[in-house]
């Protein structure tokens, strides 16, 4: 007995694909480019923002774009990523050394985004996921990139000129070697990182250390950032160039 097909659920998957391949992109816009009816396109988009799969942007008129969503439920493909394979190694000695969260995260469209997880063995420790956006300027992640980018291609990642504020914990980053944040994204947690650099000398992530402020304060910052330097010193295969500006600063 042949299966009825849904076409609803067709036409999600075709409105999905189509967000994907052209955000960020508008209803009017995405239903031409479907050649489908404009009405049943917003339908099958309101039911992709209402699960998380998409979001709004901030323009308008509204555009839509993907969420790290997609990147939860393809964990394990992206294990296949050659950064997050060759990484893998290393960030488990790092987490068995230091017995705190340890990360990998990459940029990602204005973002960060988490792409592998090790938790701490213990008790009280920081827990975030697989496919967790991470902010640009607050977090450890941003701060250990973003020195080593032009002020152009920081301002794209920013969305954004970098302020005075930012600007001096950047150069504060290349006077330690490694970047921290201190409560600035989570109270109670400080996260300590530093830029794995490609060839062309230009970052395309980031090793991170992530634990309660109790356990890693200012005191403890140079031992972790000092392996978690380490780690990222060994997955990079070049070096990394730090912006003319904050090197002049």
């Amino acid at each position: 007995m042949a299966v009825k097909r849904s076409r609803s659920a067709s036409r999600v998957l075709s409105v999905l694909e189509g967000i994907a391949q052209y955000q960020p992109v508008g209803v009017t816009e995405l239903s031409r480019r479907l050649d489908d009816d404009k009405s049943a396109v917003q339908r099958a988009i309101m039911t992709l923002a209402d699960e998380g799969w998409i979001r709004a942007t901030e323009t308008r008129p509204t555009r839509w774009e993907l969420t790290a969503h997609m990147l939860t439920l393809t964990y394990s493909a992206h294990l296949s990523n050659a950064l997050v394979q060759r990484a893998r190694p290393m960030l488990e000695a790092l987490h068995s050394q230091s017995a705190e969260t340890i990360l990998l995260c990459i940029p990602d469209r204005g973002r960060f985004v988490v792409m592998d997880v090790l938790e701490s063995p213990n008790l009280l420790r920081t827990v975030p996921y697989v496919g967790m956006e991470v902010p640009v300027a607050t977090s450890a992640t941003g701060r250990a990139v973003l020195p080593y980018l032009s002020p152009e291609q920081q301002e794209e990642l920013l969305g954004e000129p970098v302020s005075e504020a930012l600007q001096t914990k950047l150069a504060e980053t290349l006077v330690r070697g490694y970047a921290v944040s201190a409560g600035d994204v989570f109270p109670g947690s400080t996260n300590i990182a530093a830029p794995i650099v490609e060839q062309n000398g230009v970052p395309v992530g980031a090793v991170v250390m992530s634990a309660p402020t109790d356990r890693v304060g200012p005191d403890r910052w140079d031992w972790a950032g000092g392996l978690v330097s380490d780690t990222a010193r060994r997955l990079s295969r070049g070096r990394a160039r730090a912006n003319a500006t904050l090197t002049a600063a």
